[in-house]
C-alpha cells in the first residue's frame, strides 16, 4: 500500500453538527459540506471491469484467494496514534464527525496492519440527531440520552434526511474510498432498532436493560412505534451510505443478545429485517453481515433473517456455528448457505502468538475456504497491543486452505 498521508494533511477540519457549533468557539473557522452522497462513487472510484475486493466476494460466497480479515473496533483506543490524535481532539463526537478526522482515524489500522477492511469511525448513535434526537458522548460513561419512556417523547422522532443530519459520514466515506487500495473492502455500519432503542429509553448504557424490557411487557405498542420510526430511518441512513461508497454494510444488534427468543422475535428479528430488506431492494449487490453479542441460542433466527454473513462471537465453535447458520438458511428457503465471521476471542490477543497463531488456525480450518470474514469474537480490547493484533492480521493473510 502506498503512504497515506496523516492528518496533518489538511487542517480544513468541518464542524458538521449543531451541538459542536454550540460547543466550540472555533468552530467558525469551519463550514459544512453540502455535497450530497452520489450513487455514481461506486463506479467512478472501483474502475470498469475491476475486481471486487477480496472481502466483498468472501461475504458473497465466491471462491477466494485467501480467507479476508478485519477487526471489529480496529480503529481506535489500542493505537497509539489515535491515542495521541485524542489530546487534540478530545470527544468522540469531534473524531467521528469532523470528517479528515474520521478518515485518519479510519485509515490506522488499515495502513499499521493492511486489513483487508477498512471500516468508518464513527458511532451506531450518529444518525440520532437527525431523527430529533439528541445525545451527547461522556468520555467515561459512555453515550447519554434523555429517557424516552412516554408516547409523547416517541411521537416527536421523525424520518431522517441523512443527507441534512449526516453530511460528515458521506464525506468521510467518499475520502476513505480514495484513499484505499482497490482491493480494500470499505465498509458502512449501523446500528439495528432494539439496541438504539435500548439507549432511547435508559437513557444510557445498562447491565440489566430492565426498563426497555418493562416497556416491552407493560407497553408493546409503544415500544413497537419507537422501534418502527427507528427502523426506517435506519434503513436509509445505511442506504446512504452505500450511496456514499460503503461496500458492505454490518449491522450491530449488540444487546439483542440479552433477548429470550420470543422477545428477540416480537421485538428485534422483525425490525433487522425491515433495514436488510430495504438494503437488497435497491443494493442486491452489497453484502451485509449482522452481529449481536452472546448470541449462541439466537444464530438460527440471526440466519433466517436473510442477511449474508452472521457474525459469530467467541462462545460459540466456528464449525456448529456454520452448520446451523447453513441449516437455518435451508429451512428458510433461502436459497444459498450464507457466510460466516468471526470469531477469534478478543483475550487472545493477550496470549503468547504461538497461542494466536494455534487459536486462529483453528477457527480458518472450521470455516473452510469460502463465505468466511475471519474477525474478533467481539471487538478488539483498548488494552491489546499493537505487535498482537498485526501478527493476527499477518496470521489469517498468510493462511492458505
Amino acid at each position: 500500500a502506498q503512504p497515506i498521508p496523516t492528518i496533518t494533511r489538511a487542517i480544513k477540519m468541518k464542524f458538521t453538527t449543531f451541538a459542536l457549533l454550540s460547543l466550540f468557539s472555533t468552530a467558525a473557522a469551519f463550514s459544512a459540506p453540502n455535497a450530497a452522497p452520489d450513487s455514481a462513487v461506486l463506479k467512478a472510484t472501483a474502475g470498469e471491469g475491476t475486481t471486487d475486493p477480496l472481502l466483498v466476494r468472501a461475504a458473497r460466497g465466491e471462491a477466494v484467494e485467501r480467507t479476508p480479515v478485519w477487526m471489529m473496533r480496529q480503529a481506535g483506543r489500542h493505537i497509539a496514534e489515535y491515542r495521541e490524535l485524542c489530546k487534540k481532539y478530545p470527544t468522540f463526537r469531534m473524531r467521528s464527525e469532523i470528517p479528515d478526522v474520521a478518515v485518519e482515524v479510519s485509515l490506522q489500522p488499515w495502513r499499521n496492519y493492511q486489513t483487508d477492511g477498512c471500516i468508518l469511525f464513527s458511532d451506531i448513535l450518529t444518525p440520532l440527531p437527525g431523527m430529533g434526537v439528541e445525545f451527547t458522548i461522556d468520555e467515561k460513561v459512555g453515550p447519554l440520552i434523555e429517557p424516552m419512556r412516554t408516547y409523547e417523547s416517541v411521537e416527536k422522532m421523525h424520518l431522517i434526511d441523512p443527507s441534512e443530519a449526516a453530511p460528515f459520514v458521506a464525506e468521510a466515506l467518499k475520502a476513505l474510498r480514495k484513499e484505499v487500495t482497490p482491493e480494500t473492502t470499505v465498509l458502512g455500519f449501523v446500528g439495528c432498532p432494539y439496541t438504539l432503542a435500548t439507549y432511547l429509553v435508559e437513557g444510557k448504557t445498562s447491565k440489566e436493560y430492565l426498563e426497555i424490557k418493562k416497556m416491552a411487557m407493560n407497553e408493546p405498542e409503544l415500544l413497537h412505534l419507537m422501534l418502527g420510526k427507528l427502523a426506517e430511518s435506519i434503513a436509509d441512513y445505511a442506504l446512504y451510505q452505500i450511496d456514499a461508497g460503503a461496500q458492505v454494510i454490518q449491522i450491530f444488534d449488540s444487546w439483542a443478545g440479552h433477548l429470550s427468543p420470543r422477545d428477540y422475535d416480537e421485538f428485534a428479528a422483525p425490525y433487522q429485517k425491515i433495514v436488510l430488506d430495504k438494503i437488497k431492494e435497491k443494493h442486491p449487490e452489497v453484502p451485509t453481515v449482522t452481529y449481536i453479542k452472546h448470541s449462541g441460542a439466537l444464530i438460527e433466527r440471526i440466519a433466517k433473517t436473510g442477511v449474508d454473513v452472521v457474525s459469530l462471537d467467541w462462545t460459540v465453535d466456528m464449525a456448529e456455528g456454520r452448520d446451523r447458520v447453513n441449516a437455518a438458511r435451508k429451512a428458510a428457503g433461502l436459497s444459498t448457505p450464507g457466510g460466516v465471521q468471526g470469531n477469534l476471542d478478543p483475550a487472545v490477543l493477550f496470549a503468547s502468538q504461538d497461542v494466536i497463531k494455534e487459536r486462529t488456525h483453528e477457527i480458518l480450518k472450521k470455516a473452510g475456504p469460502t463465505g468466511h470474514v475471519m474477525n474478533l469474537g467481539h471487538g478488539i480490547e483498548a488494552a491489546t497491543s499493537e505487535e498482537n493484533a498485526k501478527f493476527f492480521i499477518e496470521t489469517v493473510r498468510n493462511f492458505r486452505h
